[in-house]
């Protein structure tokens, strides 16, 4: 069972503690983001699934340095597509900080529904996202974890998760965090444990490797979406700055680039919906700040 959690305390710092570079003021926002909604909600424990990718893996080292690895519980859910790097990963992870792990395999479930529903395409990939985010949730049922989702500012902005799927919990710790920040965020955490003598916590292989959602051969997130770097540049832009579609392709993007991420932007506002809360980080954070019907016809395309 999860430790008990003491009572939440703001962490004050005094006037002579040196200024935090960006980094670590970042990731110690979204620790003290994290530990105050589990304690001051009363919860004891978080449950995360660990696919070996770098969201996830950022997520459980936030999640352990916000209430304690004994009170974190990860869990890896391989499917036919799971690579043997990203299970080893995910285990790889668990070794370093010490949290709570588990295998559960969803290759029964998968070959149980397909031999009842026979989808394929897209359909037969989100279903193994969905019977991920259903996994966990009857654990978090079960054994009172609250469950942590893991995506992404960028995957909120163009849609790219699974409704009941990988968006299912109950916070979203880097959901107002870029992809290219992701990847630096953990950088910057596995130098800082290194300076202090410690074990680095995210494996290197999470953080080099190309970001894939494995639900089909040989995927990568290219595929679907421009590279993080020019995705997130013009998020930025649009999202965080509200320019325009003109204004962002005179900044030297390309026209069809932009026009495909700002539609992708505009018709994912019903998913954004329904994700849970996180912690602010941004000038401008999905939900309160940044806020569109979702129903209307206008997109901007210029």
């Amino acid at each position: 069972s999860a430790s008990p959690l003491p009572p939440y305390e703001p962490q004050v710092t005094g006037a002579e503690a040196p200024r935090m570079d960006d980094d670590e003021e970042v990731y110690t926002a979204l620790v003290t983001g994290l530990r105050a909604y589990v304690l001051k909600n009363g919860f004891r424990s978080v449950l995360i699934g660990l696919s070996g990718g770098i969201d996830s893996a950022l997520t459980a080292a936030i999640a352990c340095d916000a209430i304690g690895p004994e009170n974190v519980y990860g869990v890896s859910m391989p499917s036919r597509y799971s690579s043997e790097h990203s299970k080893d990963d995910a285990a790889e992870l668990a070794r370093r900080t010490g949290l709570n792990f588990r295998t559960v395999p969803i290759v029964p479930m998968f070959d149980a529904y397909m031999e009842s529903l026979h989808l394929t395409g897209l359909a037969e990939e989100n279903l193994q996202a969905r019977l991920r985010g259903t996994l966990l949730m009857g654990l978090s049922n079960q054994e009172g974890h609250i469950v942590l989702a893991p995506g992404n500012k960028s995957e909120l902005a163009v849609g790219y998760s699974t409704l009941y799927g990988d968006s299912v919990g109950a916070y979203g710790p880097i959901k107002d965090v870029y992809k290219t920040t992701v990847f630096r965020l953990a950088r910057w955490r596995n130098k800082a444990a290194a300076e202090r003598g410690e074990t680095p916590p995210i494996p290197e292989n999470s953080i080099s490797k190309p970001p894939s959602a494995e639900l089909r051969p040989d995927q990568v997130d290219t595929d679907s979406l421009p590279d993080y770097d020019v995705l997130d540049r013009i998020l930025e832009l649009y999202v965080d700055l509200d320019r325009g579609r003109e204004e962002i392709i005179a900044e030297g993007f390309d026209k069809e680039t932009v026009t495909r991420v700002l539609r992708m932007t505009d018709t994912a506002e019903y998913k954004r919906r329904q994700y849970p809360p996180g912690t602010k980080i941004s000038a401008k954070g999905f939900g309160k700040d940044r806020r569109l019907p979702i129903t209307n016809h206008w997109r901007e395309t210029g």
